[in-house]
């Protein structure tokens, strides 16, 4: 098997391991960055927070134009909404900031690599893909990043019933969409399709929406939401979510069951921790899954350092961005 070595390995390529990795180069360390999607950036810039501000303001353009503009004097007539061309948009702003982490890489000089990269010592990473090879490395920085959470009653199809993802490229505009979680995450893309159409329900167990959030902040934003369309329904328990055809059935605990044309689960993230291969070099997780670090980012295994959603704490870009640039200076 094909072996290459590097001073320092970035194993993830999200908003804590490109900035990590340029930052690495520019102190003129020879680094490589692994990520095992096509496209730099991770959930951020690919399927988070890029694409859904790209959402937010063209959805906000289409109900100003539809239904915001009579007040200002301004009566416009047979306004359309054309989805695909939408959706086009936010995956051309997606492909120019991620082809840009690319010529940064370029003009750094850091090594991208693609595949899936797991520990196989302490000094070495295989990375899986087309053709596995090996990385070997003074030092290994952990950026694996983190995904959706999953709920077991809730039968995900990345279809009719799916995450933040899914409800990122919806193919139409649903009739009904349930949102199962009251953070931020299913607020902003539930008020997205409510401004595109939708009839949209948010579930919520707690007492009130946006939890861990300042109550005042939270109560502003429920009453401005609840005037945008939104459905809340708090201290509400998801028994099951099951697709039924081409619609879906949400069972609530000591509840009517809603019937809906699809379902967004967003109950959080956890951390991508699971397919590391932590175990060949001893590194434990907690019980959530998170790297225990100390105050210079180095996990209990000498050299081998984490940052970003996976060591816990605020799962922000950028926090991750600024903790992968402390952890390479220092």
């Amino acid at each position: 098997m094909k072996t290459v070595q590097h001073d320092l390995v970035v194993l993830g390529g999200g908003p804590a391991g490109y900035v990590a990795a340029i930052r690495a180069a520019q102190l003129g360390i020879d680094t490589a960055c692994i990520d095992e999607n096509p496209r730099f950036g991770g959930t951020c810039l690919r399927v988070g927070c890029i694409p859904s501000k790209a959402l937010l303001e063209s959805s906000h353009l289409y109900e100003e134009a539809s239904h915001g503009m009579s007040e200002h004097g301004v009566q416009i007539n047979g306004v359309e909404l054309h989805l695909d061309k939408l959706m086009s948009r936010k995956e051309k702003i997606v492909d120019t900031l991620t082809g840009g982490i690319n010529m940064l890489f370029k003009k750094r000089g850091v090594t991208p690599y693609q595949g899936r990269g797991r520990f196989r010592d302490v000094n070495t990473i295989q990375v899986d893909g087309e053709e596995p090879f090996l990385i070997e490395a003074k030092r290994i920085l952990i950026c694996a990043g983190s995904h959706p959470a999953k709920l077991r009653s809730v039968e995900e199809d990345n279809d009719r019933i799916g995450n933040s993802t899914t409800a990122l490229s919806f193919p139409d505009v649903p009739d009904r969409l349930v949102v199962i979680g009251g953070g931020y995450i299913g607020l902003e893309l539930g008020s997205v399709w409510n401004r595109l159409g939708s009839e949209v329900i948010v579930l919520e167990a707690m007492d009130r929406i946006l939890p861990g959030i300042d109550n005042e902040i939270a109560n502003i934003a429920h009453r401005t939401f609840k005037r945008q369309g939104i459905d809340f329904r708090t201290n509400t328990f998801v028994d099951s979510a099951k697709r039924n055809g081409e619609n879906c059935v949400v069972a609530i605990k000591d509840g009517e069951a809603i019937e809906c044309d699809r379902v967004l689960l967003s109950t959080g993230r956890t951390p991508a921790t699971d397919d590391l291969g932590l175990e060949s070099i001893g590194l434990e997780t907690d019980g959530r899954g998170f790297i225990a670090v100390d105050n210079q980012f180095e996990t209990a295994v000498e050299n081998v350092y984490a940052t970003g959603d996976c060591i816990g704490g605020a799962m922000l870009a950028h926090k991750a961005m600024e903790e992968g640039i402390v952890c390479v200076e220092r």
